[in-house]
């Protein structure tokens, strides 16, 4: 219990004290008229009131991510704690804020031509590829998770079975709606009602780590590898399947969105940092619940995390599903009422990342095309093809394999979100912000350790990597990381810093 209390402080103090460090160094001007305003198109740039951009930044990079992805990543050990605190504020929190604070220095520009405009043409072209593929498979595969949700809803309450192909239509449709119509109207109006559920949610189960018996691991066994049964190690695993609500490169595609939104730049801290603080505290309170709510259940384990696993894994199924512990751990310690509500909250939570990806697919394709996007009917245009793809992609095995790679691709991303912002502080000629020979370094190690994550993982994995041994892929991850970060210092010491 004292890990969670101390670790949920860290947060909320990280969110003034870092944040507010984070704020200074961008170096804010709130005279400077914001796109929404200078741009205002009546469809994606339109000034909407603070807490509407707050609430639809939460939602829009929360998904399932800080439920499962953390239910997951606790089964590493307590070090999946210290990740959310320390990912999230340090990593997680800033890059989502400076990702959508350059955004609006840019007019709302969108992540792969911002990362172009810094990195070069060669990471503009390869992002528009990676960011556009992310973006329709995460879109694609958050139909499949609410409406398999919704059928068993629907089961439960009208004992009405085979609901999964009508859900998925109507899914599609709100998606189809959230893509297409300004961004006032359905996202504006229908996310803040999602956000409530996903929130009301997490405060309750928060209560609940406080009113119900069980143990939560503490810190002193932090650096050791708890993980039940024989998988990817720690390091690189652990910062893989914790994405949401530490870092996560999907969430900079989003921050542009509501860069084109926010009135004025002094919002930024609490709609772009305070979002992902509040991701990461979402994050913790699942983590927690679950090693908690495990220690009193009569399941197999000798130890909290094998319970744990046989908990999401239904004692011994091959595929781990750990809405089986959500479904039961509400209903548990919130009766029927939190049953309905965990599987609206985990429905709300996907179905607004899905339609907010797809609506960023169609941006990232209007930005290096170029094509107006005020009239409805182009709109369309650019949407349509991008739906034929992820229906495609829903009706071919294919999709399950390209699938497991996009956790990588995320952290990927967000390693050139780092580099990115790293060389913007570097090279910025704003004059504005402090620290300026040696700002650039709070984006520039979270970059290389990010970038030592994703080697490593793509080189020590054995089920969608190359399976080296643990040893040879550190060492080929390690030289290749040190010959990045060395390669992008020098390049920024010739500005003299």
């Amino acid at each position: 219990m004292l890990t969670f209390c101390i670790s949920l402080a860290c947060l909320v103090l990280g969110y003034f004290v870092y944040g507010g460090f984070v704020e200074k160094v961008f170096g804010l001007n709130p005279d400077r008229r914001t796109p929404c305003y200078t741009k205002q198109d009546g469809a994606d740039y339109i000034p909407m009131p603070t807490w509407k951009v707050y609430t639809v930044q939460f939602l829009n990079i929360a998904g399932t991510g800080p439920i499962f992805g953390a239910m997951m990543g606790v089964l590493y050990g307590p070090a999946a704690f210290l990740w959310i605190v320390l990912g999230c504020i340090l990593g997680g929190a800033m890059h989502d804020y400076m990702a959508g604070m350059i955004s609006i220095r840019r007019d709302g520009m969108g992540l792969p031509e911002i990362i172009g405009d810094e990195l070069g043409s060669v990471c503009r072209l390869v992002m528009r590829i990676v960011t556009l593929v992310l973006m329709i498979c995460v879109g694609a595969s958050f139909v499949l998770i609410p409406a398999g949700l919704m059928e068993q809803l629907t089961l439960r309450l009208f004992d009405v079975a085979n609901t999964n192909l009508l859900w998925t239509v109507l899914i599609l449709c709100f998606y189809l709606a959230v893509t297409l119509f300004s961004i006032d109207k359905i996202i504006g109006n229908v996310y803040p009602v999602f956000g409530a559920a996903l929130l009301i949610m997490a405060v309750l189960i928060g209560v609940g780590i406080f009113t119900h018996e069980g143990h939560i691991p503490g810190l002193a066994s932090a650096f050791t590898d708890h993980y039940p049964v024989k998988y990817t190690p720690l390091f690189p695993g652990l910062f893989i399947t914790i994405a949401c609500g530490a870092v996560s490169g999907f969430h900079a595609t989003q921050s542009p969105m509501m860069a084109r939104c926010i009135k004025n730049e002094k919002y930024g801290l609490r709609c772009f940092y305070g979002a992902m603080v509040t991701e990461g505290v979402v994050a913790l309170i699942w983590a927690a619940a679950a090693m908690k709510f495990v220690d009193v259940l009569d399941i197999a384990g000798s130890t909290p995390y094998e319970k744990l696993y046989n908990a999401m894994t239904a004692c011994g199924t091959a595929k781990m599903n750990p809405g089986l512990l959500v479904n039961q751990m509400c209903y548990d310690w919130l009766g029927n009422a939190g049953l309905v509500l965990a599987v609206l909250g985990i429905v709300a939570a996907p179905m607004s990342t899905g339609g907010s990806a797809f609506r960023a697919a169609r941006m990232i394709v209007a930005d290096f095309s170029h094509y107006d996007q005020k009239p409805l009917v182009k709109r369309l245009v650019l949407t349509a093809p991008l739906f034929a793809v992820a229906i495609a992609m829903l009706n071919v095995s294919s999709f399950k394999v390209l699938w497991l790679y996009v956790s990588w691709f995320n952290q990927v991303l967000a390693t050139f979100t780092f580099f990115t912002i790293a060389h913007y502080l570097c090279h910025r000629t704003d004059g504005r912000g402090i620290l300026p020979h040696w700002s650039w370094l709070i984006a520039y190690f979270p970059a290389v350790f990010m970038c030592a994550v994703s080697v490593c993982f793509i080189l020590i994995d054995k089920e969608n990597g190359f399976g080296m041994d643990t040893m040879t892929g550190y060492s080929i991850g390690g030289v290749f990381t040190v010959v990045v970060a060395i390669l992008f210092w020098i390049k920024n010491k010739r500005k003299g810093i």
